[in-house]
């Protein structure tokens, strides 16, 4: 396996975050590599160019009557900020106690090369696949995968698809083979906040003019109660309850309040009454604040009331749940409660739906073996808080079920500094692909 983890440390070198223009040339450099590789491998490899980064798609010798499965995964990351507060340089990988830390080693460089690697593998040792392939890399998926639909929609007859599988999920703990069946779905915005034309002194002007920071204090405190319910109207339409088979299933697996609570360093959980955190998390829709941010914010005082704040939302949704309604009703309660002091301006962001897929389906069932067969264990069924907007494209464009299997562990600390993943669940993800594919030919 040395040589699949030299490969993975050259793939986590390059700095491809989609999110900065400044690094532009370096998602391009790393899209230069995937093709290289996976060209290397006896694959055909193509990239397609978008208005924004690339796509790239490699396949296998197409055959009739053999199972067309397309395996997606993403080659852009996260910025890296706070830089500080890194162990060692995010591209630059050290494997510390078997584990490999870099930005991108868990999400999802190391997830998504693992297939590639087992591919690899089994063309070595057998010099073809038991199923056609194809291999979609997209480098956008940070940013909200914007030009990934329309690249769907426009090449969707080279994209056959009866199953696609995707590992950019996580496992429940160490060891135990995982299933994400249901993804909470994301919708985003921004409000930016006006108030006087420019920053004033605030012993000149302070109490005759309302403060952009305290308007949005009181917006803020108007969207939750005080144990953390939604008070936005409508906003729980739709919202199913957790089925009972899942409960009970949920029961058995780590991570309890106690776990999560060492895991994130906090005193005390906080969640809406009636629900485990489990359920919080997996099942529940949230609102939270990502950002807030205004006046000065450097060292010592500079007593001004700033001309302008913005605050940075974005809701978390479970299956049935539309994003664009959800967004109607935020969009609603901020016009209702914002100070009429204060004007203000909603930026729309990235959204995507929500998804379920049945985990005792044929394909279900076929992933379960080869997690039983790369695991020695059974499988955890589990929904997954995050989100992953393309996996509802791709039912909707393609027409195929996704199966998400996941390979980083709770701790991965994916979009923060000193991510990392295993270098065991690493062979183990290029042990599952071959298995996989060979339980999905049957």
């Amino acid at each position: 396996m040395t040589s699949a983890v030299d490969s993975l440390l050259e793939f986590l070198r390059f700095p491809s975050i989609s999110t900065d223009p400044k690094n532009n040339s370096d998602v391009r450099a790393c899209s230069d590599w995937l093709m290289k590789t996976l060209s290397g491998m006896g694959l055909s490899t193509e990239r397609y160019e978008t208005p924004g980064h690339p796509v790239v798609v490699a396949k296998n010798v197409h055959q009739k009557g053999k199972k067309n499965i397309l395996i997606y995964g993403h080659y852009d990351v996260q910025p890296v900020d706070p830089v500080n507060l890194w162990t060692t340089p995010p591209f630059e990988p050290s494997i510390r106690n078997k584990i490999i830390y870099a930005r991108g080693s868990a999400d999802n460089k190391g997830q998504m090369l693992a297939h590639v690697m087992g591919v690899k593998a089994t063309l070595e040792k057998h010099k073809e696949l038991p199923v056609n392939l194809t291999f979609l890399f997209e480098g956008e998926e940070e940013i909200g995968s914007p030009n990934l639909r329309p690249f769907l929609e426009k090449h969707k007859a080279e994209l056959p698809a009866d199953l696609i599988v995707i590992s950019d999920t996580g496992m429940v703990g160490p060891g135990i083979p995982t299933l994400t069946y249901s993804l909470r779905g994301i919708a985003c915005l921004e409000v930016l906040i006006k108030g006087p034309q420019m920053d004033l002194h605030s012993g000149v002007f302070g109490g005759a003019v309302m403060n952009p920071l305290l308007a949005m204090a009181r917006l803020m405190n108007s969207f939750h109660d005080p144990e953390g319910k939604v008070k936005v109207e409508g906003f729980y339409n739709n919202v199913k309850n957790v089925a009972d088979w899942e409960k009970a299933n949920w029961k058995n697996l780590p991570n309890s309040d106690e776990e999560i609570k060492t895991l994130t360093g906090v005193k005390k959980l906080f969640g809406e009454p009636g629900y485990n955190s489990r359920e919080h998390t997996w099942a529940r829709p949230t609102l939270e604040f990502n950002g807030a941010g205004g006046g000065y914010l450097g060292a010592g005082s500079k007593t001004v009331i700033p001309s302008q704040v913005i605050l940075k939302i974005s809701c978390r949704l479970v299956p049935e749940q539309k994003p664009a309604e959800v967004l109607k009703a935020v969009e609603a309660h901020i016009k209702k409660h914002m100070p009429s002091e204060v004007s203000y301006e909603i930026i729309p962001g990235h959204s995507g739906s929500p998804y379920y897929v049945d985990p005792f389906s044929d394909h279900g069932k076929a992933a379960q073996r080869a997690l039983q067969s790369t695991f020695h264990r059974e499988t955890a069924f589990i929904r997954e808080g995050g989100s992953i907007p393309i996996v509802q494209d791709f039912k909707e464009v393609l027409g195929a079920d996704t199966l998400l299997l996941g390979l980083s562990l709770p701790d991965c600390r994916a979009h923060s500094p000193d991510e990392n993943f295993p270098v065991e669940n690493y062979e183990q993800g290029i042990l599952l692909n071959q298995y996989l594919l060979q339980e999905l030919a049957k």
